[in-house]
């Protein structure tokens, strides 16, 4: 079965390719994790994330983020989609909200980002 969003076939093409160039194993697994079909894709409420992190933490959401519970500290968030309301939460609690293929931008190693599905 072939994916039809372009979009999504360019960002699992570049994680991959992130993955091999620098030597970053979880970009490899948040590839695989993206090219899921859309119904065992991550959706990812506001308050897992809250649990699984902690302030000034990483977290990748290799799918979207959604808006269901609270988050009190700040955390920067990568995904591939986020719903407007799980946006504004995270940015009300100080944090960041990123595309994936910024984070690796950012962070090519992936140091320290923990992947939340």
């Amino acid at each position: 079965m072939q994916m039809r969003n372009p979009t999504l076939v360019e960002r699992i093409e570049m994680l991959r390719s992130a993955a091999k160039q620098h030597d970053a194993p979880i970009w490899s697994r948040v590839a695989e994790l993206l090219a899921r079909p859309r119904g065992r894709r991550a959706e990812v409420n506001v308050s897992k994330i809250a649990r699984y992190s902690s302030a000034g933490g990483v977290v990748v959401v290799p799918g979207k983020v959604l808006g269901s519970g609270g988050i009190e500290h700040p955390v920067t968030v990568a995904a591939f989609s986020f719903s407007s309301i799980a946006m504004k939460k995270i940015l009300d609690a100080k944090g960041r909200v990123l595309s994936i293929d910024e984070l690796v931008r950012i962070n090519p190693k992936g140091t320290g980002v923990r992947i939340i599905v």
